[in-house]
């Protein structure tokens, strides 16, 4: 198959996730390219916005062709700069076409607005596309609050899924969640994100004799990630004179305002590039993550993929809930987040048997192997209906 990959976002602002699936289905045999337009804004990112390249260009990323173009978009604009980011993707297919053919498949990754482009480019073109919807229904509430009682995407983004050959969600729970903007008048089945299991494979911990059980936790200092909520339960822990410790780490967790709420046995180490996080989970015994909202946390699977057990709220997926790897507490429950805590730093886990279920949801070979088969499905019943 020539399979193209539409990210609604990509480097500098993250979208790995769509370059590790690209690999994982280049790995199968497929040809397999990248067209990424990436919005920058002024009042965020002004080196950036500067900077980096005006013209579209090509490049190599892990073996994957990138055809790359920057959008400057306009302050509080909403609206044009989506209009504008739409027809920027599509004049980049066009070329595209011209230089490699037509592919069988796009894959657009989330409908706003990979999946909108990619919808008009279907109906131009007459190639099949798949949406994988990545964003939780925070980001869309975030983003709708902005313009009132009516928002202009609804009907837009609704149109992306009707039309779409399947809408693949990275959880189960996820389309029931978006339904109150979009419905569910269309097909969907769930396929996680990928997890780079071979990066973070299993590995065993030193014995606990003689120190602290340490737990860590990978998230941005955002009040989304619940930090008040965990600082509270590791405090009764340590009151309760539980042996543990807490290493934070993620963007805003070095800043004066997190630093202040830290006591002892806490300890933070700011934001950490890939090797870092994979050291800190190999010298963790658990992962603890407070969140009061999610769509699909990757960092609890690469957490469980390692070999230790995790601690979240009940806003995690269902997916995510791997047999003695991952325990459940309500959202904003302090005490019931220490319960958790406490009973995974005193109950011996199978960490081997945890990174085994880790590697058959989510490993790159199990999730292009499902992906393979959707588009398949797709090319097939688009040339049944044009026969």
């Amino acid at each position: 198959m020539h399979i193209l990959e539409v990210p609604s976002f990509f480097q500098p602002h993250g979208g790995l996730f769509c370059l590790e699936q690209a690999k994982a289905l280049k790995n199968l045999g497929h040809e397999v390219r990248i067209v990424s337009n990436v919005q920058l804004g002024i009042t965020v990112e002004l080196h950036d916005y500067f900077m980096l390249s005006y013209r579209r260009y090509e490049h190599e990323m892990d073996g994957i062709t990138v055809y790359q173009s920057y959008q400057r978009g306009l302050p509080k604009v909403i609206r044009y700069n989506v209009k504008r980011w739409v027809a920027i993707v599509r004049s980049m297919f066009a070329q595209y076409v011209e230089k490699y053919g037509r592919p069988d498949i796009i894959h657009a990754h989330c409908a706003k607005w990979a999946g909108y482009a990619a919808m008009l480019i279907s109906r131009e073109y007459g190639i099949p596309y798949v949406i994988t919807e990545h964003l939780s229904k925070t980001i869309f509430d975030d983003e709708f609050r902005l313009v009132g009682n009516t928002p202009w995407q609804i009907p837009l983004l609704t149109e992306a899924y009707q039309h779409a050959a399947k809408v693949l969600s990275v959880s189960d729970e996820l389309p029931e969640r978006l339904s109150v903007y979009f419905g569910k008048d269309y097909q969907w089945e769930t396929v996680s994100n990928i997890v780079d299991t071979l990066f973070y494979q299993y590995r065993q911990r030193e014995p606990l004799q003689g120190r602290a059980f340490r737990f860590c936790c990978l998230a941005n200092y955002i009040p989304l990630k619940g930090y008040d909520v965990l600082f509270s339960a590791f405090r009764k822990l340590r009151k309760e004179g539980l042996n543990v410790e807490l290493h934070i780490a993620g963007r805003g967790t070095d800043t004066a305002a997190c630093r202040n709420q830290l006591t002892d046995g806490m300890f933070t180490h700011g934001l950490m590039d890939r090797q870092a996080v994979r050291q800190l989970l190999y010298v963790s015994d658990a992962l603890v993550l407070a969140s009061r909202s999610e769509a699909q946390p990757l960092v609890l699977l690469e957490a469980m993929s390692t070999g230790i057990p995790v601690v979240s709220t009940e806003v995690i997926p269902q997916n995510l809930r791997l047999e003695g790897g991952c325990f459940i507490v309500p959202v904003d429950n302090a005490d019931a987040l220490a319960d958790a805590m406490k009973h995974v730093a005193e109950t011996p886990i199978d960490g081997q048997q945890i990174s085994q279920q880790v590697a058959q949801l989510a490993s790159a070979r199990v999730v292009g192997e499902r992906l393979e088969k959707v588009f398949k499905e797709a090319i097939a019943d688009t040339a049944s209906h044009s026969a």
